[in-house]
């Protein structure tokens, strides 16, 4: 289902801050729903794409933001938000805390602002694609300007995925 018209949290903030960015929108039932075929749908490498997930440690939540190609690794999340461990928070108790479902979830204009890491490897990109808040709504954007609005610090936080 294509998202609709009307502008997500997320799209008004990079508007108001004024940073340049393309929506692309994708059509992808929940059965069929990961972050690899939202990079084919939306025409751009999986390694582009980055997946929004929240996770939970002794301080509290925080976001990790990986590309769709890569596993999250716990451990080196929990070193880079200086926690000993990392968990990945229940898919129930997300959308209370940020305001956004399954698929649609990002730190740009979440209900709570988190922490957010951002891998490392979004560097290597002019652009990266992450949700614009809602399913069905992909938001290209710099790699600088998402460390800019969300005050993102990056750092090595995945692993290739397993096959």
């Amino acid at each position: 289902m294509a998202a609709k018209a009307g502008k997500t949290n997320a799209v008004r903030l990079v508007e108001r801050a004024g940073i340049a960015h393309e929506l692309r929108s994708y059509d992808l039932s929940m059965d069929d729903f990961n972050a690899e075929a939202v990079a084919e749908l939306i025409g751009v490498p999986a390694s582009q794409v980055f997946k929004t997930l929240v996770t939970e440690g002794a301080n509290g939540a925080c976001f990790a933001v990986v590309p769709a190609d890569a596993e999250l690794d716990l451990k080196a999340l929990a070193h880079a938000a200086g926690e000993r461990k990392m968990a990945m928070m229940a898919v129930k108790d997300v959308e209370p805390l940020t305001g956004y479902r399954r698929g649609g979830v990002t730190a740009l204009g979440s209900r709570k602002t988190l922490p957010v890491f951002l891998d490392s490897s979004a560097q290597l990109h002019d652009r990266i694609g992450v949700s614009a808040g809602t399913k069905g709504l992909q938001l290209m954007i710099a790699p600088d300007a998402y460390v800019q609005l969300t005050n993102a610090v990056s750092a090595p936080l995945t692993r290739p995925a397993s096959p």
